[in-house]
């Protein structure tokens, strides 16, 4: 679908992750590793001024289920507003995917559990 991807990883002050945005940038960088075209970057702006930053012209944002095409939607929306010119792709994931999240794989991981199924192969926390 597109040349290039850039995997941005934005700093949400609202929500505490399982780990640091360094950290999620390394997992990121790991499970990329070999895919031609694809970068990886870490912001704490707006969605909308890395992509004016960087020239990119749209936002592709994976959806599981009606909730998150819902709250997808809706940032969308803003963005539109606020940007225009930068269009929001959203695109459902494959089924077999689609039970997998982050708060479940926190879960397994917090108890000890094995999360190996659930993270992309070769991906060493």
């Amino acid at each position: 679908m597109f040349d290039e991807v850039v995997v941005a990883v934005g700093v949400n002050i609202d929500k505490r992750g399982f780990f640091p945005n360094e950290k999620r940038v390394e997992i990121i960088r790991q499970a990329t590793v070999g895919m031609k075209g694809v970068s990886v970057v870490q912001y704490d702006n707006l969605t909308i001024d890395i992509c004016r930053e960087l020239g990119i012209r749209h936002i592709v944002r994976g959806v599981r289920n009606m909730i998150d095409f819902e709250t997808e939607r809706s940032i969308a929306d803003a963005n539109r507003r606020l940007a225009p010119e930068i269009e929001t792709i959203i695109i459902p994931t494959a089924q077999e995917f689609a039970h997998i999240s982050s708060t479940a794989v926190r879960d397994i991981l917090k108890h000890g559990g094995d999360i190996s199924l659930f993270i992309p192969e070769g991906v060493e926390l």
